[in-house]
């Protein structure tokens, strides 16, 4: 995939997918920056690719700050120069309750995060981007934005939320040399879904029985389909939802 020489920014990439999709860049020949709010697992991941003849760069970010955002990128291109590609990764799951028992708490925190935060990382990032004439955003979505998911109200609003930013957006920069795309995960190997299992271990045999593959995805999955389109051998695709969900959606 072409990524080669690419400055890619992975928010969340301290562990999951964005990890999995910080290393696959790396792999790929990108300079990445490892962005996560917690600096010590962002200083691991980016050893880890540096140890493997890798580049990068570990940046703390709390994507739910404005000015934090605000930051990450602006050290980003001060360090390399530009900005390619950012993956808009980070992201928190909700304690599951019935839409009538969620707290207004665990609302605000999750839709801080999983929807203000990626609306604050395509805004700063589009400045960046109008600037230097191109650019590509990967959003991270997930089945839960596309399919009804029950107990689950402030993860499944933020996760909607994402794909119709990812559509919005795309319409609006088409004509500026800039694409974004989401990809849309199902049951995926994750911290996420270890909480899940964790707090239901009955949630296990039910999650794989409706999963025609009748197995969870591996986050090296969706990190394949994430460089695949941040890549140059996508430049005709955007405002797209690709969904890597073992045919769950079907």
């Amino acid at each position: 995939m072409e990524v080669k020489n690419k400055i890619v920014i992975v928010t969340g990439a301290g562990s999951g997918i964005g990890r999995a999709t910080a290393i696959h860049f790396a792999k790929h020949g990108a300079t990445v920056v490892v962005s996560d709010i917690n600096l010590e697992k962002a200083q691991k991941v980016s050893e880890e690719i540096v140890t493997n003849k890798g580049n990068a760069l570990p940046i703390k970010a709390n994507v739910a700050k404005y000015e934090e955002v605000e930051n990450l990128i602006k050290e980003t291109v001060s360090e390399f120069g530009k900005l390619d590609v950012i993956v808009n990764n980070a992201g928190i799951g909700p304690h599951l309750l019935k839409t009538h028992e969620s707290t207004l708490k665990d609302w605000e925190r999750v839709i801080s995060v999983n929807q203000t935060g990626v609306f604050y990382c395509m805004k700063v990032a589009l400045n960046q981007f109008l600037e230097q004439g191109y650019g590509n955003i990967v959003n991270i979505a997930s089945l839960a934005g596309l399919k009804a998911s029950p107990n689950n109200i402030s993860y499944s609003a933020s996760k909607f939320a994402v794909v119709g930013m990812t559509k919005s957006a795309a319409m609006e920069y088409a004509t500026k040399n800039i694409r974004v795309n989401a990809v849309c995960p199902g049951y995926t190997e994750s911290a996420l879904l270890n909480q899940l299992i964790n707090a239901k271990p009955e949630m296990d045999a039910i999650l794989k029985s409706v999963i025609p593959m009748k197995r969870y995805g591996k986050a090296i999955e969706i990190a394949d389909a994430v460089v695949w389109l941040a890549s140059d051998n996508t430049r005709f695709i955007t405002g797209q939802t690709i969904t890597l969900d073992g045919g769950t959606s079907l």
